[in-house]
């Protein structure tokens, strides 16, 4: 799943009429010296909805936060604890021989990082920012220089200091007032993307007594310099609910916006002009935003339009009026315009209309320029128009296959534009641009330390075809001396949901396949929008399985053009992606020879029957609520943990994080609990859980390489061990 949220529940909660019943026995864990894998015991939950009853014997797994940070743990965290720690014990027994390989990935793929590196500097209210690494630090330091690049810097904030202690550290949603003097950012020290909001006198060096727990981490400050607006969560369900305002050195706070509607996520955010606070509700399919003058922080929000179901729009001011980009009457959204005391509907008019072939995702708003961020054919564009002189042209490139997206666009009043490029062979490379004479200025490309030449790699774009005959995307590269065949390894990887597009970009560590002699490939599956809007809406909810067999019918494309083979053929995906896996070797597990699945979100119906865990509320939209007999028949056919077999399943290996807060450890536990009760294959089953982390893995520049560094070394044993059998 996609968002942030917390689970807070007794072991067996009533999911419709649920019971639970204990089976008698109590399998123990593994006998590392036999390398057996841990058999996690059954203690048959009995899940009844609609009449219809399933049996979950690895219920039990489950543990509040409490519970798993308990001083003296109960006999039922202790179990769990102990499953855990005895997979990753087997995890490491499996793979100890390749801990070298591991190693040697490792080592490589941080020598390619440049190790005093720093950020290209961005204009914003006077200062220039940037963020910079230095020599064996973990993590950023945030600086800035006022009025000129030659001037004093200013460190702000050096996140190595403030994650000693840590085994976990971060540190987000920067936020510097109007006046530049106070820095207020959100903290993380458990991963489970829960923040503390502090604030620090830029000016002293000091820090301010003021502490707000409970965040996002993010906010708006109003023009007073004094009104810092922020959003908290709900205290079991982690939905972002409540826009509070916070006036630095008082304790009690205000409440300026309550969403009880449990399928909206809220924020709130300055306008680019910083002459407005928005605060933005949005579900799947709804957006609702409320505005305020941020001169006058005391007032109230204001409606910025009626809610209308089904209308999805942003926001951003300009001078005297609105730009709003919606897909009212346009399914690949629109951009239309109002002044700024006649918001509602009504007064919108059309300066930018909807195009069949072409998603608008982004505008960025300037005095004299408006730039659309758009999307096509599975690529990004940059669409410049001169508001002045009524004339628009696009950006163009040389390479067939890449991404280009605008960032740190903080001045209003330039004609420059900054943005970044990269492609699967090009690394990522900053220019500005000027939107009036269409110069470009190389400000900084990604060093890959060591060297790397993008013409020994080769890109590609491949259209396969699906089942009911819609052409699907495939993005590849390989290093050009890799013979290309039916034995050479490919790496197939795709997420597929919530309309986010997986991008052709460039990865420095990816390096360490392609050298080795591996294709990497990108399926553009339905589930994200590569291809407009329409490719999100054929992906979720009724159609979502389009999803999977997208995926399925790009890898046997693959095997059939001679690529590659199901014996040398691996997949990859996290999150919504980890689901798409799950699927997929329930579906066509002969079509892989390994998988790779990361924080997979596998246990789709009981998660989405139960409103207290994260993301199921604001989620009902994007796969259909179970307490709806066709949405629980539909997803019960797909749910990965509720399609295992008894059959032959390829070599899998499965991640997760004990705090995560998007898909919670216990969904890829049970899955792998289960499979390896019921597969009937003697391939390898490992599941490797980090317990100092959630979703987005360990925390520092470097340590999520070890991550890494397992998986590609799982892939490249398979794949040696393919190769040998292939010859003997």
């Amino acid at each position: 799943m996609s968002k942030t949220i917390r689970f807070l529940l007794p072991l067996c909660i009533a999911l419709s009429q649920m019971a639970c019943e204990t089976g008698s026995e109590h399998q123990t864990a593994m006998n590392q010296e036999l390398l057996a894998p841990p058999i996690a015991a059954k203690k048959d939950c009995v899940l009844t909805s609609h009449g219809h009853q399933r049996i979950d014997p690895y219920f039990w797994m489950r543990l509040t936060d409490e519970q798993k940070t308990a001083a003296n743990p109960d006999e039922q965290t202790q179990e769990v604890l102990e499953y855990l720690n005895n997979e990753n014990a087997f995890t490491r027994s499996v793979l100890k021989h390749t801990e070298s390989l591991q190693d040697t990935l490792y080592d490589e793929m941080v020598a390619r990082l440049k190790k005093d590196d720093e950020s290209v500097p961005y204009l914003h209210n006077g200062y220039y920012y940037y963020a910079r690494y230095r020599e064996g630090g973990e993590y950023p330091i945030y600086c800035r220089k006022k009025e000129n690049l030659e001037a004093k810097e200013e460190v702000m904030l050096d996140v190595n200091q403030m994650a000693e202690g840590h085994a976990y550290y971060a540190a987000v949603g920067l936020e510097v007032s109007p006046d530049n003097r106070i820095l207020a950012f959100g903290e993380d020290t458990l991963s489970r993307r829960i923040y503390t909001l502090r604030f620090l006198d830029l000016t002293t060096g000091q820090w301010l007594p003021d502490r707000v727990e409970n965040t996002t981490g993010g906010g708006a400050w109003a023009s007073d310099n004094k009104t810092y607006f922020y959003t908290t969560k709900n205290p079991v369900s982690l939905l972002s609910e409540k826009i509070w305002s916070h006036f630095l050195g008082e304790k009690e706070d205000r409440l300026r916006y309550h969403e009880k509607d449990p399928s909206y996520y809220i924020d709130v955010r300055q306008s680019k002009s910083g002459a407005y606070i928005f605060i933005e509700a949005s579900s799947t399919t709804t957006d609702h935003h409320l505005i305020l003058d941020a001169s006058h922080p005391d007032e109230e929000f204001r409606s910025f339009t009626e809610i209308k179901a089904g209308l999805k729009y942003d926001i951003e001011h300009a001078g005297d009026r609105f730009f709003v980009l919606t897909n009212l009457d346009a399914l690949n959204f629109r951009v239309m315009e109002c002044p700024t005391h006649k918001t509602s509907i009504a007064n919108w008019k059309e300066i930018v209309a909807h195009r069949p072939d072409v998603l608008v995702q982004h505008i960025d708003v300037f005095e004299n320029h408006l730039v659309l961020s758009e999307r096509s054919h599975a690529l990004t564009h940059l669409r410049i128009m001169n508001l002045s002189l009524h004339e628009e042209h696009t950006i163009s490139f040389d390479e067939d296959v890449y991404v280009v997206y605008s960032n740190a666009n903080y001045e209003y009043h330039s004609k420059n534009l900054r943005f970044t490029y990269a492609s699967l062979t090009t690394p990522a490379t900053v220019y500005d641009y000027d939107m009036i004479t269409k110069e470009r200025v190389l400000r900084k490309q990604q060093e890959v330390v060591g060297g790397h030449d993008p013409d020994m790699y080769v890109s590609k774009r491949l259209m396969a075809t699906a089942a009911d005959g819609t052409s699907i995307p495939i993005s590849l590269v390989y290093k050009k001396d890799t013979p290309i065949g039916k034995d050479t390894p490919l790496l197939l990887y795709a997420y597929g949901s919530y309309g986010h597009s997986i991008d052709p970009g460039f990865s420095p560590d990816r390096l360490s396949l392609l050298n080795r002699g591996f294709v990497y490939a990108i399926a553009h599956i339905r589930g994200g929008q590569e291809m407009g809007r329409s490719w999100y809406e054929n992906g979720k909810m009724f159609q979502k399985k389009n999803t999977f067999t997208d995926f399925i019918d790009c890898a046997k494309y693959l095997s059939r053009e001679g690529y590659t083979s199901p014996g040398h053929l691996y997949a990859m995906g996290g999150s919504a992606g980890g689901l798409l896996m799950g699927a997929i070797v329930n579906m066509a597990p002969e079509t892989f020879h390994g998988v790779v699945a990361m924080v997979p979100f596998v246990d789709v119906v009981s998660t989405m029957l139960d409103e207290s865990i994260p993301l199921t509320t604001n989620e009902f939209d994007e796969w259909g609520n179970p307490k709806n007999k066709d949405s629980y028949d539909y997803m019960l056919s797909y749910s990965p943990y509720d399609n295992v077999k008894a059959m032959d399943y390829p070599n899998i290996l499965v991640t997760t994080g004990l705090f995560d807060s998007q898909v919670q450890y216990w969904e890829p536990a049970k899955w792998v609990a289960k499979l390896r009760a019921m597969k009937t294959d003697h391939n390898l089953l490992l599941l490797d859980t980090n317990m100092e982390s959630g979703h987005g893995g360990a925390s520092g520049r470097y340590k999520r390489y070890h991550e890494t560094a397992l998986i590609y070394a799982f892939l490249l044993d398979l794949e040696k061990n393919s190769a040998q059998k292939a010859d003997s």
